[in-house]
């Protein structure tokens, strides 16, 4: 029962089990039983009041129901840039914060015995170091799950949700960048 095409003989193991999915995979695309009844997803924006965003709970089905998803979005913009300009102004403070090493004393010329003061303890030093590292590291994860969040709210397509995330992106940028001046 092989196929024969120009001598070659087509069979092989598994072929008619491949034969039996074609109508499910044609040309070797799935189709979904959603794209076979139709629907396909939006790749556009659109002026609506019903939308899921994120989570299936969140399901928007009015007018107030997207303003007030709009207003939880753009403050989750907001609350984003704050985040954002704050672990730029962490960053500094720990780098100015950081003693500098006894090797880089030492290539400057300073000698500790002539110094007025004892060095800090090396393993405290280190210490204080690690655990400011974790802390900002944590604000980062926070960081980039709120910035995920966001950029899943935006590919609901709502262009309420979308205007949203880009106001509150302004807005939070307008009122945490003065803070971000480094004295």
């Amino acid at each position: 029962m092989a196929d024969k095409l120009g001598g070659i003989c087509l069979d092989f193991p598994g072929q008619r089990e491949l034969q039996a999915l074609t109508p499910l995979f044609p040309l070797g695309k799935p189709v979904s039983a959603l794209e076979q009844s139709g629907w396909s997803p939006r790749m556009h924006f659109i002026f609506s009041d019903k939308v899921v965003l994120l989570f299936d709970f969140w399901s928007v089905h009015s007018p107030a129901g997207i303003a007030l998803s709009a207003l939880v979005v753009l403050l989750l913009a907001v609350l984003y840039e704050g985040i954002k300009v704050g672990k730029a102004k962490l960053l500094h403070q720990v780098l100015v914060s950081l003693p500098t090493s006894v090797s880089q004393q030492v290539i400057a010329g300073t000698d500790w015995d002539s110094a007025a003061s004892d060095p800090p303890p090396v393993s405290r030093t280190h210490h204080r170091w690690y655990l400011r590292h974790f802390g900002q590291s944590l604000i980062h994860v926070i960081q980039v799950v709120i910035g995920y969040f966001i950029m899943l709210a935006v590919m609901s397509y709502n262009t309420w949700i979308f205007l949203g995330v880009v106001l509150g992106s302004a807005v939070g940028y307008y009122l945490a960048y003065p803070l971000l001046r480094m004295d």
